[in-house]
């Protein structure tokens, strides 16, 4: 049995502790959040006691699991203090706002033999599963360049909060809903980020609204193109916009488009349309509500821990967002392309 807890305890926090103590060999022991109001509504709908810090938390319970739903740049020492007590983690997104803290985390957890996972959840939605999957098959040849756009009404009710403090959020729309553009990049071309230029407008605000990337991305060893099991060859030149002034609400609105040598993919937030060798081909993939996506991700977790699956969110992928992030933010600053420090798994 796996004694869980919650760092972080507003509405996704809440979601995740409940989802937690839903699990098979899984028991939610407690939380932590600063804030009095979300401890008392913690412990009135849990029923679990609720501490003001992680020390308090983990020198109070016995705790091997934590989930950490905080503000993006409290993730490091968060996660720090829970591995060095041995405590198994899941970090929400982003990892982390820096990167030499997501590699001090990575080899934490390895020192400790602990499962670290980032909470990028449509690794789990079938949308983005099966243009992975389409990809990977060699379905539209070597992947050779990519469009990925997102848009939100994002800054209007961000505006106050704590997304829009970047002592807080490390950024504005591209570390949060962009970073899920960013990941899903990287994991369904199965590819490493190798340099970015980029343009960013913080439309009078404090942080980055809009953001327009251009980044050359390179096939890990192993990814599949062209005829199953061959190696990628080349490089992939991606176009990423973000823009946090859009109209979908809550949702964001988005698109996806993967030219390869042999046919294209594209995403248009609903349909996954598949051109090749003269033919077309159209799947709608049903989209899974949040709580089951939620449900899918942690039970993996869980998994991983006990060795009965490998863990389908590693910290390697969360490293790789963070790196290109923050390259990009630099490139954005000094006006010139940026390479990205890049690590083997």
């Amino acid at each position: 049995m796996h004694n869980a807890a919650c760092i972080g305890l507003g509405d996704l926090g809440r979601l995740e502790a409940s989802v937690l103590d839903s699990l098979d060999g899984v028991r939610l022991v407690g939380g932590a959040d600063p804030a009095p109001a979300a401890r008392n509504q913690f412990e009135a709908e849990l029923g679990c006691p609720a501490y003001e810090t992680v020390d308090d938390l983990l020198g109070n319970e016995t705790v091997d699991l934590v989930t950490i739903v905080t503000p993006h740049t409290l993730h490091y020492e968060q996660a720090r203090e829970c591995l060095s007590r041995d405590v198994h983690v899941h970090l929400e997104k982003p990892m982390v706002t820096d990167l030499a803290h997501a590699d001090d985390l990575v080899e934490r957890a390895n020192a400790h033999d602990c499962v670290l996972a980032v909470g990028y959840q449509r690794h789990f939605d079938p949308r983005f599963r099966e243009i992975r999957r389409l990809v990977g098959a060699g379905r539209i040849g070597t992947p050779h360049m990519a469009v990925a756009h997102l848009e939100q009404e994002w800054i209007r009710w961000t505006q106050h909060q704590w997304r829009s403090n970047p002592e807080l959020s490390g950024g504005g729309q591209l570390y949060d809903s962009g970073s899920h553009l960013l990941d899903v990049l990287l994991w369904t071309l199965r590819a490493d980020p190798v340099s970015v230029t980029a343009t960013v407008d913080r439309r009078g605000h404090g942080v980055d609204v809009n953001s327009a990337l251009t980044v050359t991305l390179e096939p890990r060893e192993g990814a599949e193109s062209g005829r199953e099991g061959s190696a990628s060859a080349g490089t992939i030149t991606a176009s990423v916009g973000v823009s946090g002034a859009g109209t979908s609400i809550p949702d964001p609105g988005e698109s996806f488009q993967i030219w390869g040598t042999d046919g294209t993919v594209a995403f248009d937030g609903e349909t996954i349309t598949v051109r090749e060798a003269g033919m077309t081909y159209e799947s709608t993939p049903t989209p899974l509500d949040f709580e089951e996506l939620t449900r899918r991700k942690l039970g993996n977790v869980v998994e991983a821990i006990d060795d009965e699956a490998e863990l389908v969110i590693p910290a390697s992928d969360g490293r790789r967002v963070v790196a290109l992030t923050e390259a990009a933010y630099e490139a954005a600053e000094r006006g010139e392309r940026v390479a990205v420090e890049s690590r083997g798994d």
